[in-house]
Protein backbone atom coordinates (compact mmCIF):
# COMPACT_ATOMS: atom_id res chain seq x y z
CA UNK A 1 0.00 0.00 0.00
CA UNK A 2 1.37 3.49 -0.62
CA UNK A 3 0.16 6.54 1.16
CA UNK A 4 0.25 9.87 0.53
CA UNK A 5 0.83 11.97 4.27
CA UNK A 6 0.30 15.10 5.10
CA UNK A 7 0.33 16.92 8.61
CA UNK A 8 -0.27 20.26 9.51
CA UNK A 9 0.45 22.20 12.54
CA UNK A 10 -0.40 25.91 13.09
CA UNK A 11 0.87 27.57 16.46
CA UNK A 12 -0.93 31.46 17.10
CA UNK A 13 0.38 33.20 20.33
CA UNK A 14 -1.82 36.52 21.68
CA UNK A 15 1.53 38.44 21.65
CA UNK A 16 4.72 38.15 19.64
CA UNK A 17 7.26 35.95 20.95
CA UNK A 18 11.12 36.02 20.34
CA UNK A 19 14.02 33.71 20.24
CA UNK A 20 11.34 30.61 19.66
CA UNK A 21 13.14 26.78 19.29
CA UNK A 22 10.77 24.30 18.41
CA UNK A 23 12.09 20.70 18.20
CA UNK A 24 9.85 18.35 14.97
CA UNK A 25 9.91 14.60 15.31
CA UNK A 26 7.61 14.08 11.93
CA UNK A 27 10.16 12.86 9.70
CA UNK A 28 10.00 8.93 9.46
CA UNK A 29 12.46 6.97 10.65
CA UNK A 30 13.84 3.67 8.96
CA UNK A 31 11.61 0.34 9.59
CA UNK A 32 11.01 -2.27 8.21
CA UNK A 33 8.56 -3.18 5.32
CA UNK A 34 8.67 0.79 4.59
CA UNK A 35 9.86 2.93 2.15
CA UNK A 36 10.33 6.60 2.15
CA UNK A 37 10.18 9.07 -0.21
CA UNK A 38 9.54 12.82 -1.53
CA UNK A 39 9.55 14.16 2.19
CA UNK A 40 9.40 17.53 2.24
CA UNK A 41 8.87 20.20 5.55
CA UNK A 42 7.57 23.64 4.77
CA UNK A 43 7.82 25.89 7.96
CA UNK A 44 6.68 29.67 7.71
CA UNK A 45 7.79 32.39 8.96
CA UNK A 46 11.38 30.55 7.45
CA UNK A 47 13.52 29.88 10.71
CA UNK A 48 17.02 31.33 10.79
CA UNK A 49 18.53 27.87 10.95
CA UNK A 50 17.19 24.24 10.86
CA UNK A 51 19.33 21.33 12.50
CA UNK A 52 18.59 17.66 11.88
CA UNK A 53 19.86 15.40 13.97
CA UNK A 54 19.22 11.62 15.31
CA UNK A 55 19.42 10.44 19.26
CA UNK A 56 19.50 7.52 21.58
CA UNK A 57 16.02 6.79 20.08
CA UNK A 58 14.85 5.62 16.76
CA UNK A 59 13.72 9.47 16.13
CA UNK A 60 14.58 11.50 13.67
CA UNK A 61 14.62 15.39 15.40
CA UNK A 62 14.28 18.84 13.40
CA UNK A 63 15.35 21.39 15.64
CA UNK A 64 14.25 24.95 14.63
CA UNK A 65 15.20 28.39 15.84
CA UNK A 66 13.39 31.24 14.68
CA UNK A 67 14.87 35.06 15.88
CA UNK A 68 12.27 36.97 14.23
CA UNK A 69 9.18 38.26 16.22
CA UNK A 70 6.07 35.81 15.70
CA UNK A 71 2.72 35.82 16.38
CA UNK A 72 2.02 32.55 14.09
CA UNK A 73 3.89 29.33 12.87
CA UNK A 74 2.82 27.16 10.11
CA UNK A 75 4.72 23.50 9.80
CA UNK A 76 3.79 21.41 7.09
CA UNK A 77 5.56 17.75 6.95
CA UNK A 78 4.25 15.77 3.50
CA UNK A 79 5.92 12.67 2.30
CA UNK A 80 4.77 8.98 0.30
CA UNK A 81 5.38 6.15 1.61
CA UNK A 82 5.04 2.54 0.68
CA UNK A 83 4.21 -0.22 3.70
CA UNK A 84 4.38 -3.25 3.01
CA UNK A 85 2.46 -6.52 4.78
CA UNK A 86 4.48 -8.11 7.60
CA UNK A 87 6.15 -11.37 6.74
CA UNK A 88 4.58 -12.92 9.24
CA UNK A 89 0.87 -13.82 9.65
CA UNK A 90 1.44 -12.11 13.17
CA UNK A 91 -2.37 -13.46 14.64
CA UNK A 92 -0.72 -17.03 14.59
CA UNK A 93 2.76 -16.69 16.05
CA UNK A 94 3.70 -17.99 19.61
CA UNK A 95 7.18 -16.72 19.80
CA UNK A 96 9.17 -17.56 22.94
CA UNK A 97 8.19 -18.03 26.45
CA UNK A 98 8.49 -14.69 28.43
CA UNK A 99 10.55 -16.16 30.64
CA UNK A 100 13.17 -17.10 27.42
CA UNK A 101 12.35 -13.65 25.72
CA UNK A 102 13.75 -11.90 29.26
CA UNK A 103 16.68 -13.41 29.00
CA UNK A 104 17.36 -13.35 25.14
CA UNK A 105 16.87 -9.38 26.05
CA UNK A 106 19.08 -8.59 28.41
CA UNK A 107 21.67 -10.93 26.54
CA UNK A 108 21.15 -9.18 23.11
CA UNK A 109 24.96 -8.52 22.03
CA UNK A 110 24.32 -4.75 21.03
CA UNK A 111 23.09 -1.79 22.11
CA UNK A 112 21.04 0.78 19.67
CA UNK A 113 17.90 2.50 19.19
CA UNK A 114 16.58 -0.57 18.15
CA UNK A 115 18.19 -3.10 20.85
CA UNK A 116 15.97 -4.89 23.38
CA UNK A 117 17.82 -3.81 26.96
CA UNK A 118 17.24 0.10 26.99
CA UNK A 119 13.55 -0.55 26.53
CA UNK A 120 12.97 -3.02 29.30
CA UNK A 121 12.91 -0.60 32.18
CA UNK A 122 11.10 2.38 33.48
CA UNK A 123 11.52 5.90 31.44
CA UNK A 124 10.29 9.34 32.76
CA UNK A 125 6.66 8.74 31.63
CA UNK A 126 6.39 5.37 31.96
CA UNK A 127 7.10 3.91 35.03
CA UNK A 128 6.19 0.57 36.07
CA UNK A 129 3.73 0.33 38.82
CA UNK A 130 4.38 -2.96 39.58
CA UNK A 131 1.76 -3.60 42.67
CA UNK A 132 -0.68 -2.57 40.51
CA UNK A 133 -0.38 -1.96 36.72
CA UNK A 134 1.70 -4.64 36.82
CA UNK A 135 0.04 -7.14 39.03
CA UNK A 136 -2.86 -6.63 36.61
CA UNK A 137 -0.68 -7.26 33.49
CA UNK A 138 0.50 -10.80 35.16
CA UNK A 139 -3.00 -12.18 34.60
CA UNK A 140 -1.74 -12.69 31.08
CA UNK A 141 1.96 -12.47 31.14
CA UNK A 142 2.89 -14.93 33.47
CA UNK A 143 6.47 -16.82 32.48
CA UNK A 144 5.37 -19.58 30.91
CA UNK A 145 3.04 -17.64 28.29
CA UNK A 146 4.47 -17.10 24.64
CA UNK A 147 4.91 -13.57 24.01
CA UNK A 148 3.24 -12.71 20.86
CA UNK A 149 -0.38 -14.68 22.49
CA UNK A 150 0.00 -13.24 25.85
CA UNK A 151 0.79 -9.45 24.23
CA UNK A 152 -2.19 -9.98 21.90
CA UNK A 153 -4.46 -10.70 25.49
CA UNK A 154 -3.59 -7.74 26.94
CA UNK A 155 -3.56 -5.57 24.62
CA UNK A 156 -7.28 -6.77 24.07
CA UNK A 157 -8.27 -6.46 28.02
CA UNK A 158 -7.10 -2.56 27.66
CA UNK A 159 -9.41 -2.28 24.28
CA UNK A 160 -12.35 -3.98 26.33
CA UNK A 161 -11.62 -2.93 30.00
CA UNK A 162 -10.85 0.84 28.83
CA UNK A 163 -12.92 3.21 27.30
CA UNK A 164 -12.11 5.63 24.86
CA UNK A 165 -12.33 9.62 26.06
CA UNK A 166 -10.51 12.52 24.86
CA UNK A 167 -11.69 14.34 28.05
CA UNK A 168 -9.98 12.46 30.48
CA UNK A 169 -6.41 13.26 29.30
CA UNK A 170 -3.45 15.30 29.08
CA UNK A 171 0.14 15.22 27.37
CA UNK A 172 1.55 14.28 30.66
CA UNK A 173 -1.11 12.62 32.15
CA UNK A 174 0.36 9.59 34.52
CA UNK A 175 -0.36 6.36 33.01
CA UNK A 176 -1.27 5.43 36.58
CA UNK A 177 -3.97 7.59 36.63
CA UNK A 178 -5.64 6.27 33.27
CA UNK A 179 -5.24 2.79 34.28
CA UNK A 180 -6.98 3.76 37.50
CA UNK A 181 -9.77 5.64 35.54
CA UNK A 182 -10.09 3.12 33.22
CA UNK A 183 -10.42 5.46 30.49
CA UNK A 184 -7.96 7.83 27.98
CA UNK A 185 -6.88 7.63 24.70
CA UNK A 186 -4.10 5.97 22.27
CA UNK A 187 -1.22 7.66 24.58
CA UNK A 188 -2.79 6.80 27.80
CA UNK A 189 -3.31 3.30 26.61
CA UNK A 190 0.15 2.68 25.16
CA UNK A 191 1.32 3.55 28.25
CA UNK A 192 -0.88 1.23 30.43
CA UNK A 193 0.39 -1.77 28.32
CA UNK A 194 3.83 -0.55 28.18
CA UNK A 195 4.28 -0.43 32.01
CA UNK A 196 2.43 -3.66 32.32
CA UNK A 197 4.83 -5.38 30.22
CA UNK A 198 7.82 -3.24 31.50
CA UNK A 199 7.09 -4.98 34.90
CA UNK A 200 7.63 -8.45 33.72
CA UNK A 201 10.70 -7.67 32.05
CA UNK A 202 9.48 -7.88 28.41
CA UNK A 203 10.96 -4.21 25.70
CA UNK A 204 8.13 -2.48 25.28
CA UNK A 205 8.59 0.53 23.24
CA UNK A 206 5.94 4.00 22.95
CA UNK A 207 5.30 4.01 18.84
CA UNK A 208 3.88 6.78 16.98
CA UNK A 209 2.86 7.75 13.44
CA UNK A 210 -0.48 7.46 11.72
CA UNK A 211 -3.21 4.76 11.44
CA UNK A 212 -5.46 4.91 7.61
CA UNK A 213 -9.10 5.36 8.76
CA UNK A 214 -11.43 3.58 6.23
CA UNK A 215 -14.63 6.07 5.82
CA UNK A 216 -18.44 4.55 6.24
CA UNK A 217 -19.06 2.73 2.74
CA UNK A 218 -20.74 5.45 0.46
CA UNK A 219 -18.61 8.31 2.15
CA UNK A 220 -15.79 10.48 0.48
CA UNK A 221 -12.66 10.32 2.60
CA UNK A 222 -12.83 13.75 4.70
CA UNK A 223 -9.10 15.49 4.36
CA UNK A 224 -7.89 16.37 7.97
CA UNK A 225 -9.92 13.72 9.82
CA UNK A 226 -6.79 11.41 10.51
CA UNK A 227 -4.13 12.58 13.30
CA UNK A 228 -1.19 11.19 14.69
CA UNK A 229 -1.58 7.83 16.65
CA UNK A 230 -0.25 5.62 18.98
CA UNK A 231 0.82 2.06 19.50
CA UNK A 232 3.24 -0.64 21.17
CA UNK A 233 6.33 -1.78 20.03
CA UNK A 234 7.04 -5.63 22.05
CA UNK A 235 10.71 -7.07 20.72
CA UNK A 236 9.62 -10.48 20.80
CA UNK A 237 13.07 -12.16 20.52
CA UNK A 238 15.81 -11.77 17.62
CA UNK A 239 13.90 -14.13 15.12
CA UNK A 240 11.05 -11.82 15.23
CA UNK A 241 11.91 -8.72 16.04
CA UNK A 242 9.56 -5.68 16.75
CA UNK A 243 5.90 -6.52 16.45
CA UNK A 244 2.90 -3.79 17.06
CA UNK A 245 0.54 -3.87 19.13
CA UNK A 246 -2.23 -1.09 18.73
CA UNK A 247 -4.76 -1.35 22.32
CA UNK A 248 -7.02 1.40 20.79
CA UNK A 249 -8.39 -0.77 17.90
CA UNK A 250 -7.24 -4.19 19.46
CA UNK A 251 -5.39 -4.81 16.12
CA UNK A 252 -1.88 -5.54 15.33
CA UNK A 253 0.01 -3.04 13.44
CA UNK A 254 0.16 -3.94 9.60
CA UNK A 255 -0.52 -2.05 6.78
CA UNK A 256 -2.61 0.61 8.04
CA UNK A 257 0.08 1.98 10.12
CA UNK A 258 2.66 4.28 9.62
CA UNK A 259 5.65 4.52 11.80
CA UNK A 260 7.16 7.61 12.65
CA UNK A 261 9.14 7.21 15.32
CA UNK A 262 9.77 4.75 18.31
CA UNK A 263 10.86 5.68 22.26
CA UNK A 264 10.20 5.07 25.47
CA UNK A 265 7.44 7.07 26.19
CA UNK A 266 5.39 10.34 24.80
CA UNK A 267 8.21 12.51 25.72
CA UNK A 268 10.92 10.58 23.50
CA UNK A 269 8.86 11.04 19.91
CA UNK A 270 6.35 14.14 20.86
CA UNK A 271 5.55 15.60 17.54
CA UNK A 272 6.44 19.25 18.89
CA UNK A 273 8.05 21.16 21.54
CA UNK A 274 10.13 23.82 22.43
CA UNK A 275 10.43 27.00 24.04
CA UNK A 276 10.34 30.38 23.31
CA UNK A 277 11.11 33.95 25.39
CA UNK A 278 8.06 36.02 26.62
CA UNK A 279 4.60 35.58 28.19
CA UNK A 280 1.80 34.64 25.61
CA UNK A 281 -0.87 32.47 25.05
CA UNK A 282 -0.97 29.91 22.47
CA UNK A 283 -3.25 28.43 20.08
CA UNK A 284 -2.58 24.99 18.40
CA UNK A 285 -4.34 23.62 15.71
CA UNK A 286 -3.66 20.11 14.34
CA UNK A 287 -4.88 18.29 10.51
CA UNK A 288 -3.40 15.17 8.98
CA UNK A 289 -4.52 13.70 5.90
CA UNK A 290 -3.30 9.73 5.10
CA UNK A 291 -4.48 8.89 2.04
CA UNK A 292 -3.93 5.75 0.04
CA UNK A 293 -2.56 7.09 -3.24
CA UNK A 294 -4.91 5.13 -5.83
CA UNK A 295 -7.69 7.39 -3.62
CA UNK A 296 -6.18 10.64 -4.16
CA UNK A 297 -8.72 13.38 -5.45
CA UNK A 298 -11.93 11.24 -3.53
CA UNK A 299 -11.03 13.35 -0.62
CA UNK A 300 -13.13 15.99 0.43
CA UNK A 301 -10.90 19.54 1.75
CA UNK A 302 -12.27 18.92 5.05
CA UNK A 303 -9.81 19.52 8.24
CA UNK A 304 -9.90 18.82 11.85
CA UNK A 305 -8.75 20.75 14.60
CA UNK A 306 -6.88 19.47 17.67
Amino acid sequence: MIYRVRHTTRLFYSNLVRLARFNLRLHPVEWPGQSLCDYRLDVSPKPARIRQTTGPWLVNETHLAMREPLARLDITSSFRVEVKPPRHDIATLAGPSIAQLRREALAFPSVSPVSPAPYMFASPIARIWPEEIGAWGRQWLHDEAPVVQASLALMMAIHQEFAFDATSTRPDLPPIDAFRARRGVCQDFTHVMICAARAMGLPAAYVSGYLRTNPPPGMPRLIGADMMHAWVGIWCGAELGWLGFDPTNARLAATDHIVIAMGRDYGDVAPLDGVFHGGSGQTMTVSADVVPVEEEGEAEDISLTG
